[in-house]
């Protein structure tokens, strides 16, 4: 589902005026590979993301949004990295800034496929091949995929 009943409900009280929106960014790992989906509204390849429900845990929102999006179960490992987005206008005009909690997961099961109307594809992409991918979304595949345990920050 694009956009959460709760945001729809926000929308009506604030209109298109600038909200700041928890989210998630699951950096999905099986073997060599990651899971990549092409999203509907810009064509272009990312990580699963998705905003966090109310009172929801960021690490159980990675979860549910790699079901949601791929079909897939899912481990959440670490905290990879937090970030900020900028600015961003939605093609229906809102305005939003994104909190994003990057985590670096592990795939547990099943068969990733498209299941939801925000995505045109999902498959696995091996680490070294890539699609042409938004450099703050590079960011984040970095920080998922590095063998680190501290979470990165941008400053």
């Amino acid at each position: 589902m694009p956009i959460p009943p709760f945001v729809v409900e926000l929308r009506k009280l604030v209109g298109t005026h600038e909200l700041w929106m928890p989210a998630v960014t699951a950096v999905v790992r099986r073997g060599d590979e990651i899971l990549l989906t092409e999203r509907v509204d810009n064509g272009r390849w990312a990580p699963v993301t998705g905003i966090v429900d109310p009172g929801e845990e960021p690490a159980l929102a990675a979860r549910r949004e790699a079901l949601e999006e791929a079909g897939v179960e899912i481990s959440v490992d670490r905290l990879a990295a937090v970030s900020a987005s900028s600015r961003i206008t939605h093609v229906n005009g809102d305005l939003g800034v994104y909190l994003d909690l990057t985590f670096a997961c592990t795939w547990l099961s099943g068969e990733a496929r498209v299941c939801d109307d925000e995505n045109t594809d999902v498959r696995w992409w091996p680490v070294d091949a890539l699609p042409d991918l938004q450099p703050f979304l590079l960011e984040r595949i970095d920080a998922g995929l590095a063998d680190e345990v501290a979470a990165r920050f941008r400053f």
